[in-house]
C-alpha cells in the first residue's frame, strides 16, 4: 500500500468531525441569516460571527511565509500528496494556501514548521552541500526518506520528524476536505435514494406480489418531489 493509500485510510472516517465541518479553512461560508425562532433565542443566524469574519479577513490579509518558505512548502506536500490518474496535488488542492491560513489562525504551528523549513536546509547543506531548493528531485527524496517514517528514522533526526509528521497531517487535512480530495475520495455526499418497491422475491416469501395498476402510481420516482393528495373517500389522485 502506498502513502497516498494510507491517507485516505487514515482520513475518510474522521471527515465527519474534522475541518469540513467545524468551519476552518479560509474559504469556509460566512454567516448565514435564518428566521427568527423564539424556541432558541434571539440568536438569528448561524456560521461565523461578525466579529469572527473580521478575524479571518485579517488573517487572509497577512503573509507568514517568505517566498522561500512557500517554495518549499510547495515542493513538500506534491511530495506527501503527487497527482495521479483519479486527482491533482496537494498544490492543485490549495492546500499551500490552506497551510498558510492555519499558520495564522493557530500561532503555535508557526515555530515548529518555520523550523522545520530551516532544518531541510541544514540536512541538504550537510549531506549535498546546497540548501533544500538548491538540490536535485532525488536528492530532496533521499532528506525526506530521513524523517518520513518515524519507526525507522535516526535519533538525530527527531527534530525532522516531528516537523514532517505535522506537514503531513495539515496536508492531508487540506487536501481530503478540498474539492480535489472529496474526488480523491468518490465522496459525493447526501444523496436522496430511488425505491422501487419491495422486491419480487421478499414478497413471494411471504405469499404476496405487487399489484402491477399501483406501480406507476406509488413509484414513479420523477415525481418523488410532488406533495401527495387524496380526494374525501382517501384515495390518492395526484
Amino acid at each position: 500500500m502506498n502513502r497516498r493509500e494510507n491517507l485516505k485510510l487514515l482520513f475518510t472516517g474522521s471527515l465527519a468531525s474534522g475541518m469540513l465541518f467545524t468551519g476552518c479553512g479560509p474559504e469556509s461560508p460566512e454567516t448565514v441569516e435564518i428566521p427568527h425562532n423564539p424556541k432558541i433565542g434571539e440568536f438569528g443566524s448561524y456560521g461565523r460571527t461578525p466579529e469572527e469574519i473580521i478575524h479571518n479577513e485579517n488573517l487572509k490579509s497577512a503573509t507568514f511565509f517568505t517566498e522561500e518558505e512557500r517554495q518549499k512548502l510547495d515542493l513538500l506536500v506534491d511530495m506527501i500528496i503527487p497527482a495521479d490518474e483519479t486527482s491533482g496535488s496537494a498544490t492543485d488542492a490549495g492546500v499551500p494556501d490552506f497551510i498558510e491560513f492555519m499558520v495564522k489562525d493557530i500561532p503555535s504551528y508557526q515555530t515548529p514548521l518555520r523550523g522545520g523549513l530551516l532544518w531541510l536546509d541544514h540536512k541538504s547543506d550537510e549531506l549535498f552541500g546546497s540548501k533544500f531548493l538548491e538540490i536535485s528531485e532525488d536528492q530532496r527524496t533521499q532528506v525526506i526518506d530521513l524523517i518520513a517514517y518515524p519507526d525507522t528514522a535516526k535519533p538525530e533526526n527527531l527534530s525532522g520528524v516531528k516537523f514532517f509528521n505535522n506537514l503531513r497531517n495539515l496536508t492531508a487535512t487540506g487536501f481530503f476536505t478540498s474539492e480535489e480530495g472529496f474526488k480523491d475520495l468518490g465522496y459525493v455526499g447526501n444523496r436522496p435514494n430511488a425505491w422501487d418497491g419491495v422486491p419480487d422475491e421478499v414478497l413471494a416469501k411471504h405469499g404476496l406480489e405487487n399489484d402491477p395498476k399501483y406501480k406507476d402510481v406509488y413509484l414513479d420516482i420523477s415525481t418523488r418531489g410532488t406533495i401527495a393528495q387524496w380526494d374525501d373517500n382517501g384515495n390518492l389522485i395526484g
